[in-house]
């Protein structure tokens, strides 16, 4: 059973369901703790699941052999137990994600946060190589990559902006967990087909992200013919940062500019 955090009640005004998913190295805590009581407090039914292997959810196999594929079958079978198609929102890995299931599945809706770009994973491959050469060289043999960003100071540089608490980045960087280093390979060759989907989107942006550029975000947002939105002094995890009620506010304005 994945672990699936549910909160809220579907009402009048917003009857879809919001199903979140997380990215790399996080797990559905990082949406219990601000944007679930966010949305479920404003008459959404709001819910988050850890993809296998992630939180509470077990993986079934090596977490280092767990695909997009597998990753895309979770949030397809938690979407599928809803009554209504639910208004799917991925950050950073998990953009691909719901742009996947977005080809397949007719949904209200996708908003996607700090996508990862329809380039895939390269781009932040190689800026981090780049950076962190030794890094590299090591999670490439080992498979392991969750010492390289789960120190105060590499996940504040990957995660988090200069404005960001010290204490928060302390904490957040304690909850973070090993990620497959198969999803690794399959960010840099997996590329999502925004021709296939037909639901509305929308695409927003840190200014101060140390995982995805301006320019990615603004591609990702070109393959849909919108413009993307950019929140200003706002790190990667934008779900976390001290910001984080600007980015909830928006989508819920958007969303009931839907009528969902």
């Amino acid at each position: 059973m994945l672990e699936v955090i549910d909160k809220g009640r579907a009402s009048d005004a917003h009857p879809v369901p919001l199903l979140f998913v997380h990215g790399a190295w996080h797990a559905a805590w990082c949406w219990d703790e601000h944007f679930l009581n966010f949305f479920a407090d404003k008459g959404y039914r709001a819910l988050a699941l850890s993809l296998r292997g992630h939180g509470q959810s077990p993986a079934g196999k090596r977490l280092r052999d767990c695909s997009f594929d597998d990753y895309l079958e979770d949030v397809t079978s938690v979407a599928d137990e809803l009554p209504v198609r639910p208004v799917v929102i991925g950050h950073s890995m998990a953009g691909v994600i719901v742009q996947r299931y977005l080809e397949t599945r007719a949904a209200p809706a996708g908003v996607l946060m700090a996508s990862m770009p329809p380039t895939g994973f390269l781009g932040s491959g190689l800026r981090w190589m780049r950076k962190h050469p030794w890094h590299f060289a090591k999670l490439s043999v080992t498979g392991e990559s969750l010492p390289f960003v789960s120190t105060p100071p590499l996940a504040r540089e990957r995660f988090f902006s200069t404005h960001t608490p010290e204490r928060l980045v302390v904490e957040y960087a304690s909850r973070l967990q090993e990620e497959s280093a198969r999803s690794g390979l399959d960010g840099v060759m997996t590329r999502p087909r925004p021709d296939r989907v037909t639901n509305p989107m929308l695409v927003l942006g840190a200014a101060d992200d140390g995982a995805v550029t301006p320019r990615e975000v603004r591609a990702t947002a070109r393959a849909y013919g919108i413009d993307p939105e950019f929140f200003p002094n706002m790190g990667h995890d934008m779900m976390l940062e001290p910001g984080w009620q600007a980015v909830a506010e928006r989508i819920h304005a958007w969303l009931g500019a839907r009528g969902l």
